[in-house]
């Protein structure tokens, strides 16, 4: 019991093998690979779908064609 007379609740065990949030995201690899793992499926979905993206060229936003997506 707590010091309020109200049952106390188990604690979640951690395994000491799991990394912080902050830790991680201090390291920013993991992260950063998912980042690029995603990017990655977005494009091979676009470009097999036959959608455009929106891509940045020479300071402006314009949209490339399925055929211009390089992945």
């Amino acid at each position: 019991m707590k010091n309020d007379g109200k049952p106390s609740e188990p604690e979640a065990e951690i395994p000491t093998r799991w990394r912080t949030i902050a830790e991680m995201m201090i390291d920013g690899s993991e992260s950063d690979d998912a980042l690029h793992r995603a990017v990655r499926e977005a494009l091979i979905r676009h470009k097999k779908l036959g959608n455009s993206i929106a891509v940045w060229r020479d300071g402006k936003a314009v949209i490339a064609p399925p055929d211009e997506i390089r992945v």
